[in-house]
C-alpha cells in the first residue's frame, strides 16, 4: 500500500512537471507586440478599446513619469478577468465561447459584457461579501451579532446592491436607523463595532465612510466628532439575543459637536445627532464621502487605491492619480451615487483592460496602474472555483449553537453570510476575521501551507477523483484526447490550450499504464496549481 502511494506521488509530480513548464500565467506565456509609437495618443490611431476619461487623465501622468503603459489585454484574458472580478466566478465554457464567437467590435462586446455581469445575481453575492467584510457581519466574538442578526443584516445588504440602492441613501440608513437588530437590519451597524462608546462608534464611522484612521486624529478632533454618538443606546429585550438601538430619550438639552471639517454645530433638543452627522457626511460638497467609496471600488477592482491604503486617507498620503480620483467623485454626485456607474467607468477604460505584463521597468509601473496588477483569488473564490470545476460542495456549520446554524450544501462560500462561520481552507487562504473592517485583514500571500494543500491533499484529490463534471467530459470526447484537453483547459483556465501545450498534455494521456481517468486527473491537478488558474491577470 505504501508502495502504491509512493508510486502515485511520483506520477503526480512527473506530470507537474511536464505541464508547468509550459502553464506558466497567461499573462507571461503570450507576450503582445509592443505598442507603436504614438499608439496611445488618441482614439483614431489606438486600435483596441477607446479611451475613456480615465485612461485621457492616466496616461498624461504616465508620459511625466517616464512610464509606458502596458497593451490591451486579449479578449481571452479579459474574459476569465471580468467575470472573477466582478461577480468572483469563472465563466461557463458556454459563456466563452459565446464571447469569443461574437463578432462585434472588442470595445462593444466588452462593453456589453461588463453590463450583463453588473445584472447578475453573482454580482450580488460577491459584492455582499465585500460590504460584509467592511461592515463586520458575523455572529460570534468579538463582534455577536449573532446568526439571527447576522442573517438580517446580510440580507439587506445583498437586496441593497443587488437593487442598486444609491449610496448616500445606503450610508444614510446605516448610520440613522433606530430599532431592533432582528427587525430592523441596519442598525446592526451600531452592534457590529467593538464596543458601544461614541469613540468606539465614531471610530468605525469614520473608516467605514470617510476611508480615515480615527485613531490618528488629535483628541480635541476626535472629541468633537464622538459627540455625534453620544446619545445612542441599547438595550435588550425578552426575545432571545435581540437588543434594540435607539436614540437615548433621556439626554434633552442642547448638544455642541464640530464636524471633522472643523465647522461646529449645536444639535437641539429633540434633534437626532447622527441625522445631522449624516446629512453634513453625504452632501455633493463633503471631501470624504464620495472620495472613500470610489477610491475602494478602484482597490477592490484594481488590487490598490488610487489613494493606499484606500482606509488610510490622510493629508501626506496623496492620490497618484488625483484628477482620477476628483473625476470619478463628480461622476458619483452626478449620477445620483449610483456604484455601477462607478463600475462601468472602471471596469470600461483601457487602464482596467490592459494587459498584466508591463513595458516599463519603472519601479512604480504598478503603483501608477501602467499594468493590470496580477493578485491571487480570494479564499472564498478560490474554493469556490474548486466546487465548480469539480462539481462538489462544501460543508459550513456554525461552531457555536447559539443558535446552531446550517448553511445548504449548495450555496457557495461568497454566499456565507457569517464571518464566524469558516473553515481549514477559508481560514488557511486568508479569509478575514471581520474584527476590525481593516481591508488589511484579507491576507491574500502565498503560503507554503497553502502549496502543500493544493499539491498533497486528500481535500483536492477527493474533488477531483469524484468530479462529475470531468466525467461528463471524458464521455463527450469520445476517446479524442484533443478535445478532451480542450474541454479541461476551457473549464479550468477559460481558455483553449496552446499547440505546445496540447501536445504536452496528450503525449501524458497516452502514457502506457496509466488510465484515461487517472491520467485527465493528473492534468486537472496539474492545471489547478499553475498561476493562471490560482492568479486574477
Amino acid at each position: 500500500m505504501q508502495t502504491t502511494q509512493i508510486l502515485r506521488k511520483n506520477s503526480i509530480a512527473i506530470v507537474l512537471l511536464q505541464v508547468l513548464a509550459i502553464c506558466v500565467p497567461l499573462c507571461a506565456q503570450r507576450r503582445p507586440a509592443r505598442p507603436r509609437a504614438g499608439q496611445f495618443q488618441s482614439n483614431k490611431r489606438y486600435t483596441g478599446a477607446s479611451l475613456n476619461r480615465i485612461d485621457t487623465l492616466v496616461m498624461p501622468t504616465l508620459s511625466k513619469r517616464g512610464i509606458r503603459p502596458a497593451v490591451l489585454c486579449t479578449d481571452e484574458i479579459f474574459v476569465r478577468r471580468v467575470y472573477l472580478d466582478v461577480t468572483g466566478t469563472l465563466p461557463d465554457p458556454r459563456e466563452i465561447r459565446k464571447f469569443f464567437e461574437n463578432r462585434s467590435p472588442s470595445p462593444r462586446k466588452r462593453a456589453a459584457l461588463i453590463h450583463s455581469l453588473l445584472q447578475r445575481d453573482e454580482f450580488a453575492d460577491y459584492w455582499s461579501l465585500k460590504w460584509c467584510d467592511l461592515l463586520r457581519v458575523k455572529a460570534e466574538f468579538p463582534i455577536n451579532l449573532w446568526p439571527n442578526a447576522v442573517q438580517a443584516y446580510h440580507r439587506w445588504i445583498h437586496d441593497a446592491i443587488r437593487d442598486n440602492m444609491p449610496y448616500d441613501k445606503f450610508a444614510r440608513e446605516l448610520l440613522t436607523s433606530s430599532g431592533s437588530n432582528f427587525r430592523v437590519p441596519q442598525v446592526n451597524f451600531y452592534r457590529a463595532i467593538q464596543g458601544q462608546e461614541p469613540s468606539a462608534i465614531a471610530g468605525a464611522v469614520a473608516l467605514t465612510f470617510m476611508g480615515v484612521r480615527f485613531d490618528q486624529w488629535p483628541q480635541e478632533r476626535c472629541s468633537g466628532m464622538e459627540a455625534f454618538f453620544s446619545r445612542v443606546a441599547y438595550k435588550n429585550t425578552a426575545e432571545w439575543k435581540e437588543e434594540i438601538v435607539y436614540l437615548d430619550p433621556a439626554a434633552t438639552g442642547p448638544l455642541k459637536a464640530v464636524f471633522p471639517d472643523g465647522d461646529a454645530v449645536q444639535i437641539q433638543p429633540g434633534e437626532d445627532p447622527r441625522m445631522v452627522f449624516a446629512d453634513w457626511l453625504i452632501a455633493p460638497e463633503n471631501p470624504w464621502f464620495a472620495r472613500n467609496i470610489v477610491n475602494r471600488v478602484w482597490a477592490w477592482l484594481m488590487g490598490r487605491g488610487i489613494i493606499h491604503e484606500p482606509d488610510d486617507i490622510r493629508p501626506d498620503n496623496p492620490a497618484v492619480h488625483p484628477q482620477v480620483l476628483a473625476y470619478l467623485e463628480k461622476e458619483l454626485v452626478k449620477s445620483k451615487y449610483d456604484l455601477r456607474h462607478i463600475f462601468r467607468l472602471i471596469l470600461g477604460s483601457r487602464t482596467y483592460q490592459q494587459s498584466s505584463i508591463p513595458l516599463s521597468n519603472h519601479p512604480d509601473t504598478e503603483a501608477m496602474f501602467a499594468c493590470y496588477p496580477v493578485r491571487r483569488l480570494e479564499a472564498e473564490v478560490l474554493i469556490d472555483a474548486l466546487c465548480w470545476i469539480s462539481e462538489t460542495q462544501e460543508s459550513y456549520t456554525s461552531p457555536i449553537p447559539e443558535p446552531f446554524t446550517f448553511i445548504p450544501e449548495e450555496n457557495r462560500s461568497i454566499e456565507l453570510a457569517d464571518g464566524s462561520i469558516t473553515s481549514q481552507f477559508l481560514e488557511m487562504f486568508g479569509r478575514p476575521a471581520r474584527d476590525t473592517g481593516l481591508e488589511s485583514e484579507r491576507n491574500n500571500q502565498p503560503t507554503d501551507a497553502q502549496r502543500l494543500h493544493l499539491l498533497n491533499s486528500s481535500h483536492v484529490q477527493t474533488k477531483i477523483e469524484r468530479s462529475r463534471r470531468l466525467n461528463a467530459l471524458v464521455r463527450a470526447a469520445k476517446g479524442k484526447r484533443p478535445k478532451l484537453i480542450g474541454g479541461i483547459y476551457l473549464n479550468i483556465l477559460s481558455r483553449y490550450p496552446s499547440q505546445e501545450e496540447l501536445a504536452t498534455a496528450e503525449q501524458y494521456l497516452r502514457t502506457k499504464g496509466l488510465g484515461l481517468r487517472q491520467a485527465t486527473n493528473d492534468l486537472v491537478w496539474a492545471l489547478i496549481n499553475t498561476k493562471e488558474f490560482l492568479y486574477r491577470h
